[in-house]
């Protein structure tokens, strides 16, 4: 596959693994107007920016999933949870626990020390400092995972990867925006019947 095809491939696999519930759905909408907020505020105050990304958007993201996403057997994909996790491209259930274990408890290793190591200015404040802490645990997290996918994918696909991940707010606003109406209408899961992109309708398999 080239580059565009391989990034509608993880996008479609995405959507179609890992996002049946519609409120699942509707928290990435939610989220993805939230990134959308931070990428425009990264600009003009990146502290909030960062704020907004974390607290508010990543938050929704991962809620959606670990509460939300049914994690028996998927009948519509005739595929295991177990299956599913093992061929995810990027981060699965077990690696976003340990993402998110490190951002929860990196505000504590900041207080305990306000500098880290001399590499972050005491003066700036800890709100401040955690925002730049943050970049650095959200940064490394999407480089360390590219650079991963270079040795196991080859490095077409790590920078699929990547430019979905930076992309997935654009992508998902667009396909889930209807999902709180579907959901008020009393449709709780996605059959799968419809896809957003009609390019990939050869690609349901």
């Amino acid at each position: 596959m080239g580059f565009i095809e391989e990034l509608r491939q993880q996008r479609w696999d995405d959507h179609r693994y890992y996002h049946h519930n519609r409120i699942n759905q509707t928290l990435h909408f939610l989220s993805a107007i939230c990134f959308l907020t931070s990428y425009v505020l990264i600009f003009i105050d990146p502290v909030v920016a960062v704020m907004i990304g974390w607290l508010l958007a990543m938050v929704l993201r991962q809620a959606g999933h670990f509460f939300f996403e049914p994690l028996n057997y998927d009948e519509v994909n005739q595929a295991t949870q177990e299956y599913k996790e093992s061929i995810k491209v990027g981060y699965n259930l077990r690696r976003k626990v340990i993402l998110l274990s490190i951002w929860v408890a990196s505000p504590i290793g900041l207080y305990f020390e306000p500098t880290l190591f001399g590499l972050l200015n005491i003066d700036n404040g800890f709100i401040h400092n955690t925002a730049v802490l943050w970049i650095i645990i959200g940064s490394g997290a999407l480089v360390f995972r590219t650079v991963h996918l270079f040795f196991i994918m080859g490095v077409q696909s790590g920078l699929v990867w990547f430019t979905k991940i930076l992309t997935d707010p654009f992508h998902d606003f667009y396909i889930y925006h209807k999902a709180p109406l579907y959901m008020m209408q009393g449709e709780m899961y996605d059959d799968m019947s419809e896809w957003y992109e009609p390019t990939l309708i050869n690609n349901k398999s």
